[in-house]
């Protein structure tokens, strides 16, 4: 499993119990129903598309938690490339349990492989500069955690997880605060008065802002947000290593591998987690 603070037992525990719960309620009646409760049956995870695969970890922990009989016979790891007619484990057991899990498992593995795969693509377009990729908050209500997880699976990075693990004053902040150097002077009193110790990125949107940064200091990154390459560029020379930089807003297939050009330290693209179309795949019974 990937080493990630969030990727506790207890967190992904409760996703799993929490996600069947919504499905399950008070039974699977469909299965109940139409399968005897002691027929036996199995199922392999079959790929039906081209991608980088990913949630073949949390398959097993959804498997484990309907039914601790379950037996996984695993073909394929996550992080792995696949294509069509791929089979990524097989799953034997009760049939009412294979049947119950299917569709968790289905709707995890589908948007993990797609994310995984988009990280991967966009991750290979950085090749030969410094930057990495960086995920976001613009993720799926109740489904960040396997989001996030997916993004590392592709290779890409995590950034902060939540609200409560990295403070970033974007532009609102700043311009509710009054500006840079009062939102950042407000920042530090508060993490001293609290007691806390959280990184501080700070959004500019113009290389004046980036000076005002520069000249307050007690930050860790500078987000550069919106700048086309070549205002880009000039950021990174203003800045000149004092603090690791990072390009976000709008960066597309097209437009990452400029913007890693620029000599960014870090490139943060959104739309790995909220524009993905998710990597056909399918449970079926053989």
């Amino acid at each position: 499993m990937q080493n990630a603070p969030y990727l506790t037992p207890e967190a992904l525990s409760t996703f799993i119990r929490t996600a069947l719960a919504e499905d399950i309620g008070d039974g699977d009646h469909s299965s109940l129903a139409s399968i005897p409760a002691g027929a036996r049956n199995r199922a392999h995870l079959l790929v039906k598309g081209e991608g980088v695969l990913a949630g073949v970890e949390l398959a097993h922990l959804i498997f484990r938690e309907v039914d601790p009989a379950l037996r996984v016979e695993q073909h394929l790891t996550d992080g792995v490339r696949v294509q069509h007619g791929d089979v990524a484990f097989i799953v034997e057991g009760k049939s009412q349990s294979i049947l119950t899990a299917e569709r968790l498992v289905l709707n995890c593995m589908q948007r993990m492989s797609a994310i995984a795969t988009a990280t991967a693509h966009l991750t290979s377009l950085l090749a030969g500069t410094k930057a990495k990729l960086l995920d976001t908050r613009k993720t799926t209500p109740n489904f960040r955690l396997c989001e996030k997880w997916a993004v590392l699976i592709g290779g890409g990075v995590n950034h902060r997880y939540g609200l409560f693990d990295g403070i970033i004053l974007k532009d609102n902040h700043v311009d509710f605060a009054g500006g840079i150097r009062p939102a950042i002077d407000a920042t530090q009193a508060y993490l001293a008065r609290t007691g806390r110790q959280l990184s501080i990125v700070v959004e500019t949107r113009t290389l004046a802002e980036v000076q005002q940064v520069l000249d307050t200091g007690g930050i860790d990154r500078i987000m550069l947000d919106n700048m086309a390459p070549a205002r880009l560029r000039e950021a990174v020379s203003l800045i000149a290593g004092r603090f690791p930089t990072e390009a976000s807003g709008g960066i597309t297939e097209q437009t990452i591998a400029e913007v890693a050009s620029t000599g960014v330290d870090f490139i943060s693209v959104g739309a790995l987690t909220h524009s993905v179309k998710s990597l056909d795949l399918s449970l079926k019974a053989f």
